[in-house]
Order: C-alpha cells, then sequence, then structure tokens
C-alpha cells in the first residue's frame, strides 16, 4: 500500500512524523531516503516525539546509531549515510534493533537495503521546488501479504 503527502513547511514534516510514530509498534522498521537537506532529520525529530522522547534529536551521521530509552519504545536511529561496507552495520549489531523490542528508523537506508527485512515501511522525502522552497512530497509505502 503505497500513501503519497504532502506537506508546506517543516512543521508539517515534523507533526508528520510524529503521527506516524504514536501508531509505532515494537519491532517495526522505518527507512527514510531522499537527498541532503529534503527534511529526514525534521521527519525523525518529529517521530521521536511521537514515541514521548523529549531530549534533542540529531542524525547520528558519525556515530551511525543513537538510542533513546525514554519513549514509550525504546527508538533506534540510524543514519547511514557514511556506511562503507555493510559489515560495518554487524559490527554494530544492527540485528538486536532490528529484531528487538524498539523502533528503528534508519536515514539514508537504500544504502543497506539488502539488509532491511520485507516487511519495512518505506518512506521516501523529495522536494518540488516549483512548488516552493519548503514544499515536500512524502511517500509512505508498508508492505502488504495481498
Amino acid at each position: 500500500m503505497k500513501q503519497t503527502i504532502h506537506t508546506n513547511n517543516a512543521q508539517e514534516t515534523w507533526e508528520l512524523g510524529r503521527t506516524i510514530a504514536q501508531e509505532a509498534e515494537a519491532g517495526r522498521i522505518y527507512s527514510l531516503t531522499g537527498d541532503l537537506g529534503v527534511g529526514k532529520t525534521i521527519f525523525a525529530q518529529g517521530f521521536a516525539a511521537g514515541l514521548g522522547i523529549t531530549e534533542p534529536v540529531n542524525s547520528p551521521t558519525f556515530t551511525i546509531m543513537q538510542i533513546y530509552e525514554e519513549g514509550r519504545l525504546p527508538f533506534y536511529h540510524f543514519d547511514v549515510y557514511r556506511i562503507g561496507d555493510i559489515k560495518e552495520m554487524e559490527e554494530i549489531g544492527y540485528e538486536d534493533c532490528f529484531y528487538g523490542e524498539g523502533v528503528c528508523l534508519i536515514e539514508w537506508a537504500e544504502l543497506i537495503e539488502e539488509l532491511l527485512p520485507e516487511d519495512t515501511i518505506r518512506i521516501t522525502i523529495s522536494k518540488d521546488m516549483a512548488a516552493g522552497f519548503d514544499f515536500r512530497t512524502i511517500e509512505i509505502e508498508s508492505f502488504s501479504r495481498n
């Protein structure tokens, strides 16, 4: 099932992340793709807020993964932009996060596509400058067994 949502500013993108996280369940993985500057981090910050996380959330570009445990579910926030080799994911213990009791959100997920389970919810954010500088198209594709 694929859904397309348009946001007109950063606040709306943040709110969409928050809304999606409020419905997140343990063991769920969300992949987040899009070019630099499209709003992936804003979405992730809203997502964290939707889980009840109040501490600052930034992309873990250099650490690859950040764990937040204060919300209703553990939140595993990945930024795999700097992954040079897929084996680096094994070194950080990604399987414990992917198949654990928390929720994963993975920025730049296309770089580790072969590791993502079939039921990953795929979110793609893109800009349309013709529609306005802050306009975003957000496509959400969830796995369906139909």
